[in-house]
């Protein structure tokens, strides 16, 4: 994109030329800042129930999903083009299952001190965790549905709660 187009002056992502760039944050305070994400990975009844009871053939899929999004939200910047490096203090990843998905509903919570959020650090967490628990669940069934990754709520920071 070579000319700017009407409303661009106000978008901090792109240059005068409409490239992307990445966002200086070094003029912004460090700040605490949480964020919160969740997704929910669907499945049949006896696929959670297999789960649930540790008969899977590739073993400890819970373990491995909740490990998994935690390691995933610590590599984020090398993952999503332009997104900072934010030095993560604490990364939360949730599996709770739910019988009436059936499935399992997933939740990360990512904190920091730092002068940019960690919203992308905590979708990416629950990202990756579903992406974990279906490859960890695949053999019992191919047809699992991930669903529904969102942002819920972020703390700190220019925008505020939530």
């Amino acid at each position: 994109m070579t000319q700017e187009s009407p409303g661009m002056e106000n978008l901090s992502h792109l240059d005068a030329q409409g490239e992307a760039q990445m966002v200086d944050v070094s003029g912004k305070a460090s700040n605490p800042r949480q964020a919160v994400a969740a997704g929910r990975v669907r499945m049949s009844e006896a696929s959670l129930e297999a789960i649930e009871a540790g008969n899977t053939p590739k073993g400890d899929v819970l373990g491995t999903a909740r490990l998994a999004g935690i390691m995933a939200a610590k590599q984020t910047a090398q993952l999503i083009p332009l997104c900072h490096l934010v030095p993560l203090h604490q990364v939360e990843v949730q599996l709770t299952p739910n019988s009436e998905l059936p499935g399992y509903q997933i939740q990360a919570s990512a904190t920091t001190k730092a002068e940019t959020g960690v919203e992308m650090e905590a979708l990416t967490a629950v990202s990756v965790a579903a992406l974990t628990l279906y490859d960890m669940a695949k053999a019992l069934e191919k047809s699992m549905q991930i669903e529904s990754i969102r942002l819920i709520r972020k703390r700190g920071g220019k925008s505020g709660d939530d």
